[in-house]
């Protein structure tokens, strides 16, 4: 009966990591297709041959075409809201916020926008109006959930001007780096626009915010 006990989490653990490689690997499929021959002329049961699974499979782990390819919104959902939740007592969420965004920076993680490789993704999204729509879609949800977090009075209106500030600097960023300038030669400037973003979220809204 022991073993017995043992064995469930560590068979738990395997399903879950079986589950993130396939889920993974999915996604790396399609972003291939999409890349050679754009989003909108890729089916999903196509991508589902090639990372040689079912399209029930394939739905399973993303509900609908368009999160194959931006497949990090349910991340940011995560990350924007632990980093309001799970801060120290006593500390704001615009200074839990401000430190999650310094540190995506620091990690180049791909919510951070600051890289070499990202004008070929940023393409993608924007030769395809259903990407875009989800796009915008995300951010409605990234607001949400950030105005849930937050919690009393004036969370809306925080959460809608803390997005709408760090979704400039990004847009900024992106345009900089489609224009050919290298994430190495901007990175300090991104890092300079989100603190300024965030000074003025200071200044704009209640103290301790």
């Amino acid at each position: 009966m022991e073993h017995e006990k043992d064995a469930g989490p560590a068979t738990g653990s395997l399903r879950e990591r079986k589950k993130r490689e396939t889920r993974q690997r999915i996604s790396d499929v399609a972003t291939t297709l999409f890349a050679a021959r754009g989003f909108d002329h890729v089916t999903v049961a196509e991508v589902a041959k090639a990372a040689q699974v079912s399209t029930m499979t394939v739905f399973n782990h993303f509900p609908r075409k368009e999160d194959l390819f931006l497949d990090r919104i349910p991340e940011a959902v995560e990350l924007f809201s632990d980093a309001v939740r799970d801060r120290p007592d006593g500390t704001p969420a615009l200074t839990g916020l401000r430190e999650l965004l310094l540190r995506l920076l620091d990690q180049r993680h791909p919510l951070a926008g600051v890289g070499d490789t990202f004008p070929h993704f940023w393409r993608i999204v924007l030769g395809s109006p259903a990407l875009r729509a989800r796009a915008r879609e995300g951010v409605e949800e990234l607001e949400d959930a950030l105005a849930e977090a937050i919690g009393g009075p004036g969370a809306r209106l925080t959460a809608a001007l803390t997005v709408a500030a760090y979704r400039t600097v990004y847009v900024t960023t992106a345009g900089r780096l489609l224009a050919g300038e290298r994430a190495a030669d901007i990175a300090e400037d991104h890092r300079a626009r989100v603190n300024a973003a965030f000074d003025a979220l200071e200044r704009a809204l209640p103290p301790g915010t």
